[in-house]
């Protein structure tokens, strides 16, 4: 299993804070947002992660991640996504990346209290997504269920949502996902959409939707920044880290310090 962090995009709904940094850069509690994402992923035993970036922010990126998990046995890579064209062009942009192997995608703003071992540990092939509920449906892309909780149809933003469960920012797919991304046309909204990937793999009878339980955080607002701070303070996600990022966040620290000091002589 190959991982992908989508952190690219503009953040035109953060501006000033993006006008400087990436949306992805920017702090949740103790930790710059890219780590969460990045916790979900290793914690899920994910090792090879290809991480999304614009290139005006691309470098700041290498500065923070480029090395600090190498000794670890975690290879991050990272790819310039120049125009953003929709979540499914991750897939057209990590084709190489992703080769032979199934794929984890998770968005570079979403952050999540649970923890998806078991469903990449036990993902076989086809597709699967996550879905919560939530109280503003039109925002997301919905899932409909019949009356035995199968899968019926998923919309993207829907005007007359058919239910209250969103599709939230994790999916995890088999190689096929690559060309099926390269086939996409782009919707109304001039992007290829991760929900038409969805679709294609419902058609093949091979979409798995699971509930999230725990806490899932979108933080791509001023205000669900701010909730999402809060939440990982007073709920304690913050404790809930794999050591090793701890380790090398610390690591890193240090030798920050350690450079400081040694440009004040």
């Amino acid at each position: 299993m190959k991982g992908i962090i989508l952190a690219g995009g503009t953040a035109t709904r953060l501006f000033p804070l993006t006008v400087t940094t990436s949306k992805q850069l920017l702090p949740v509690y103790d930790r710059q947002m890219i780590f969460y994402p990045l916790n979900n992923l290793i914690k899920a035993g994910i090792k090879n992660i290809l991480i999304i970036v614009s290139p005006e922010h691309s470098g700041q990126f290498l500065n923070l991640l480029g090395s600090i998990f190498e000794k670890y046995g975690i290879y991050l890579e990272f790819k310039v996504q120049k125009v953003p064209k929709g979540l499914a062009d991750a897939f057209v942009i990590g084709e190489s990346f992703i080769d032979n192997n199934n794929v984890a995608m998770i968005l570079g703003d979403n952050i999540f209290e649970d923890n998806f071992y078991e469903a990449v540990k036990n993902f076989k092939g086809g597709g699967k997504i996550f879905a919560k509920q939530v109280k503003d449906p039109k925002r997301f892309g919905m899932v409909e269920f019949d009356k035995d909780r199968k899968v019926v149809s998923i919309e993207e933003k829907p005007a007359l949502p058919k239910s209250n469960y969103a599709v939230t920012g994790v999916y995890v797919y088999d190689n096929r996902v690559v060309d099926v991304a390269k086939s996409l046309k782009p919707s109304d909204r001039g992007e290829v959409e991760v929900t038409d990937i969805n679709n294609w793999y419902l058609k093949q009878g091979e979409l798995e939707v699971a509930k999230v339980e725990g806490e899932w955080l979108d933080a791509g607002t001023f205000d669900s920044l701010l909730e999402a701070g809060n939440i990982v303070k007073d709920k304690g996600l913050y404790k809930n880290f794999d050591p090793l990022i701890d380790k090398a966040i610390e690591e890193y620290n240090i030798e920050l310090k350690r450079l400081a000091k040694k440009k004040l002589k």
